[in-house]
C-alpha cells in the first residue's frame, strides 16, 4: 500500500465529527498519485452517502457533461482525484444540505495534496471550495468568480455547483455554457490525453 492509500485508509476511518453527522461518518474521497485533475466540491449528499460513490447523482451527471467525459473516465482515479470540502454528508438545513464541516479541509486537505504531485488543474466547485482555496482572490460573489475564471491561471478553475437547484442560475448566466464549458472541456481533454 502506498502513502496515499494509507492516508485514504486513515481518512475513511475518521470519526472526528461523528457526533454532528446525522447519518454517521462515511468519508468520500478517491484518487491516485498519477491523477492530473482534482475536483473539489462541497460535500456528499444522501445518495452519495448511501452509495459511497462521489458525484453519483444528478449533479454528477451534469458535471460529467460539463467536463465532456463519460463515467468510466470520470471514475478512473488514476486520472481524476475527487476530494470534497466536507468528506461526509453534513445533514439537512432549511433550504438544502448544510455547509460542509470545517474540520475536513483543515485536518486532511493539505496532507492529501502533498501526495498528489501531478495535479495540474483543480476544479473549485461552489462557494465553499472557492472561498477556502482562492481566499482574497475570490470575487465578491460566486457569479463574478466564475465569470472571471481565466484570472485564476492554469491551476484553478472555479465552477458553480452543478446541482439541479442551480438550473435558474445557469439560465440567468448563459455565458457559462457558451464560454466556460467549452474552455473547461478543452482543458480537461488536453490534460487527460497526457500519458
Amino acid at each position: 500500500m502506498n502513502r496515499l492509500d494509507c492516508l485514504f485508509a486513515q481518512i475513511r476511518a475518521c470519526r472526528l465529527c461523528e457526533a454532528n453527522l446525522p447519518l454517521g461518518p462515511r468519508p468520500i474521497i478517491r484518487g491516485s498519485e498519477s491523477a492530473r485533475l482534482l475536483i473539489i466540491g462541497q460535500a456528499p449528499g444522501t445518495r452519495v452517502h448511501a452509495s459511497g460513490i462521489p458525484w453519483d447523482d444528478p449533479s454528477g451527471e451534469r458535471l460529467r457533461r460539463w467536463l465532456g467525459v463519460d463515467s468510466d473516465t470520470f471514475y478512473d482515479s488514476s486520472r481524476i482525484a475527487i476530494m470534497p470540502m466536507g468528506l461526509c454528508y453534513p445533514g439537512r438545513g432549511k433550504s438544502g444540505d448544510l455547509p460542509p464541516r470545517l474540520e475536513c479541509a483543515s485536518t486532511w486537505h493539505n496532507r492529501v495534496l502533498m501526495l498528489l504531485p501531478k495535479i495540474e488543474l483543480t476544479l473549485l466547485i461552489g462557494q465553499y471550495a472557492q472561498a477556502y482555496y482562492l481566499r482574497a482572490a475570490a470575487k465578491k460573489s460566486l457569479t463574478e468568480t466564475v465569470r472571471y475564471w481565466a484570472d485564476y491561471g492554469p491551476s484553478w478553475l472555479p465552477l458553480p455547483h452543478p446541482s439541479p437547484r442551480n438550473t435558474l442560475w445557469l439560465n440567468k448566466n448563459p455565458w457559462f455554457a457558451q464560454d466556460v464549458v467549452p474552455a473547461l472541456q478543452q482543458r480537461v481533454a488536453l490534460l487527460l490525453a497526457k500519458p
